[in-house]
């Protein structure tokens, strides 16, 4: 009974989510870190799309807002998707114009909720544990090489780009090599001095200043510095390139020219449904990944409901469709930055939803002030705990079948892109479950009296099972007796079905008393044999 009420008590902690009330000021300051991670990621991946600046900055408020609401995930943040940017590059070529690829994106949308509908979450819980965490040191690499560049003042590739080949010509080493050539001191000085702020806010004795985000005063503290620097004319000052670059919002009509909507008179077009079905499956599998990994790094353990986040994402692309957005996914860069920001509820990506829209509509000339550099260290900071040495180490302690799997993940992710990696991960694990089923025997010897042997057969036979079991059945010599006990059999598949069944018909030709239990309504007829 007490071992009942213990579970009982488990379970409710495992659900349990604190009252915004509870938690607003954690969430509060989660979601300014989440905006300030977001805002250089949704004009990067924009840009990289061949989309408008603008279709970025719409995707960030609607995946915080809209998908933030419908999610039943705590902490997992939606906007645009850097896996997706060479698809929508290629979609908006194909297609024609940006207009027609929004109508993708809408009836990709659609397909997502059905695919919610028809319970097609259920994919997500069948990545092993080792892949899922290799995605996330894998993420985490890339993101701390990525964006040593941008610290450094080396802004050729733009933000968010998760990719090993860059379009520029450059791979994500090549890239870094040719940034320590170009190095801007400014941005070195910026960067490096933000990353201190971040490493000392998260230090004990600075609790007491928990309730503004490090990474806020970071990048305060990168304006004002930069602005000295140009209001002073050093050579140290960044300018152009090496600054946010939002888009200027100062009337309605400002806004109205900003916007895209879908061209409907494609909707009957085959290749408008190529893309949105391709757009739907793929942005459908990066989001319940993502979700797996937003799970595992939650502090209270929660589970989020991966059918109902099929829905809320295909609401949230439906929406982005209609209003001149990219597709989007739970994205772990943001996740991972409102995880280790301390956000305790979905209110923090709410929020940020919201900040990002009061900026674009009321301060974007004072946030075209921020240097990347400010940026990049917060990434930086967000990419080493995501790839902290712990994580080796843990998988280390857990043998061979565990850490290559993880390590062939994290490497797999940085040397191709998340899906790939992902796939290759996946079926480095599978081979690991497929050499330990062979490795399992299929029965047990549970007697021996002269002549006679008793098997028990274990739960599970498949066609895994085939080799060891036909090798130990074709070692009986003539005149032995054997009793295949199989009442504890709960499934069997045609191939060792097929062994036994063999089995047991030869067994009079072969002088083999052969006794079969509980296995007749499995192999059929003959259960006797002499």
């Amino acid at each position: 009974m007490a071992s009942a009420s213990h579970e009982s008590l488990d379970e409710r902690s495992a659900n349990w989510t604190p009252r915004f009330r509870e938690s607003w000021r954690a969430d509060v300051g989660a979601s300014v870190v989440v905006f300030l991670v977001a805002l250089p990621l949704c004009l990067g991946i924009a840009l990289a799309s061949g989309a408008p600046l603008f279709s970025g900055i719409v995707t960030g408020i609607i995946g915080g807002i809209v998908v933030g609401i419908a999610s039943g995930s705590h902490l997992m943040v939606s906007g645009p998707a850097a896996g997706l940017t060479a698809i929508v590059l290629s979609a908006i070529t194909t297609l024609g114009s940006f207009p027609a690829f929004l109508t993708a994106v809408f009836l990709a949308g659609l397909m997502q909720v059905g695919l919610g509908f028809l319970r097609a979450g259920v994919i997500g819980y069948y990545f092993p544990n080792a892949v899922i965490r290799g995605m996330l040191c894998g993420i985490g690499v890339i993101i701390i090489l990525k964006q040593l560049p941008h610290a450094v003042g080396y802004d050729a590739d733009f933000e968010g780009d998760q990719a090993f080949q860059q379009a520029s010509g450059n791979n994500t080493f090549s890239a870094i090599g040719e940034a320590f050539q170009r190095v801007q001191p400014g941005a070195v000085l910026l960067s490096v001095l933000a990353l201190a702020i971040l490493i000392l806010w998260d230090r004990p004795f600075m609790k007491r200043f928990a309730m503004v985000p490090g990474a806020l005063v970071a990048v305060i503290l990168g304006m004002a510095i930069n602005a000295f620097f140009i209001g002073s004319g050093s050579a140290m000052a960044l300018g152009g390139d090496h600054l946010v670059t939002l888009p200027l919002i100062g009337s309605v009509g400002d806004l109205r020219s900003a916007l895209s909507f879908p061209d409907w008179s494609v909707i009957l077009s085959p290749a408008v449904w190529t893309v949105a079905g391709t757009v739907a499956v793929i942005a459908s599998i990066e989001t319940l990944l993502s979700l797996e990994a937003t799970d595992r790094m939650d502090p209270l353990k929660r589970e989020a409901p991966a059918n109902r986040e099929l829905v809320a994402q295909g609401l949230g692309n439906a929406l982005s469709g209609l209003a001149g957005g990219l597709p989007m996914t739970g994205v772990i860069v943001r996740s991972s930055a409102n995880v280790y920001a301390g956000a305790k509820t979905r209110a923090s990506a709410i929020i940020h939803g919201v900040l990002l829209l009061v900026a674009v509509l009321v301060i974007p000339a004072l946030l075209n002030r921020i240097p990347l550099a400010v940026l990049a260290a917060i990434l930086l900071y967000t990419g080493y705990k995501l790839a902290h040495p712990r994580q080796l180490t843990y998988f280390l302690k857990r043998g061979f079948h565990q850490w290559l799997p993880f390590l062939v993940t994290t490497v797999a992710i940085l040397l191709t892109d998340l899906l790939k990696g992902i796939s290759i991960g996946l079926v480095t694990s599978i081979v690991f479950i497929l050499l330990e089923h062979l490795r399992a025997p299929s029965f047990v010897i549970v007697g021996q009296e002269g002549t006679t042997t008793r098997l028990r057969l274990n739960e599970h036979l498949t066609f895994l099972s085939k080799a060891n079991l036909s090798t130990r059945l074709q070692q009986f010599p003539p005149g032995s007796a054997v009793e295949i006990d199989g009442t504890a059999v709960k499934r069997i598949d045609h191939d060792a079905a097929e062994v036994l069944r063999e089995f047991r018909d030869s067994a009079k030709d072969r002088r083999i008393d052969v006794r079969l239990i509980g296995l007749d309504s499995m192999l059929g007829k003959g259960g006797l044999a002499h």
